[in-house]
């Protein structure tokens, strides 16, 4: 999911000239996307409802049901955002040439973020929702680096859901908080890791599958 998202966030190398598809149509199926992914991921933090829909559907169908919307709105969102760049690209307004600097800096953050996830340490158990807050600190470092329509719709889109998300889970009461483990050992691994995932994207992803030289340019 991270790498589909992630796939968003950037405006490729090349000439936009002679595009054949207006900005609408890419822009269209975008929207359509962050509307059934943030819509089924909002399903989650109404606990009632989802109780419910656990106890009708049982666990296994609800999950892969809840992962189908979810991969349809991902791929509804890459597809619309890919069509946006390469036909009809609109810029709203220039970010000064530090802002990518800022980026860079919060991509670094949210790198650790997501190794955070995946291993036990007292960064997780401080955050307790790490992967939420490396959404949030991705889609506001992308946001503040891409001035495009595309752009703001996407980032600001899954900026706010993320922000909506991280409130309420930080208020549910039926889920266990992560406990941080004895020692520094899974913290330094966690930064490891962070810098690892880091210098990954930007070496190998936003080059080689975005386009985008980061590091370089």
């Amino acid at each position: 999911m991270t790498a589909a998202i992630l796939y968003c966030g950037a405006e490729p190398l090349g000439n936009r000239a002679g595009r054949g598809m207006s900005a609408t149509s890419g822009l269209t199926i975008l929207v359509l996307g962050l509307v059934v992914f943030i819509a089924n991921h909002l399903f989650v933090t109404v606990r009632g409802a989802r109780a419910a829909a656990l106890a009708r559907l049982g666990k296994p169908l609800y999950h892969t049901l809840f992962g189908l919307m979810s991969l349809v709105g991902l791929a509804l969102i890459v597809w619309g955002f890919a069509d946006y760049r390469a036909t009809g690209w609109v810029q709203v307004w220039t970010p000064p040439a530090f802002m990518r600097h800022v980026t860079l800096g919060l991509m670094l953050i949210a790198s650790i973020l997501i190794a955070a996830y995946l291993i036990p340490s007292r960064i997780k158990a401080r955050t307790r929702y790490p992967l939420i807050a490396a959404v949030k600190v991705w889609a506001f470092a992308h946001l503040l680096a891409n001035g495009d329509l595309g752009g703001i719709v996407l980032f600001g889109s899954l900026l706010a859901w993320a922000v909506y998300a991280y409130v309420t889970a930080k208020r549910r009461t039926d889920v266990t908080p992560p406990v941080a483990p004895k020692g520094v050992a899974n913290d330094v691994a966690v930064l490891v890791a962070g810098i690892a995932i880091y210098l990954a994207l930007g070496f190998w992803f936003h080059p080689y599958v975005i386009g985008l030289q980061v590091f370089t340019r």
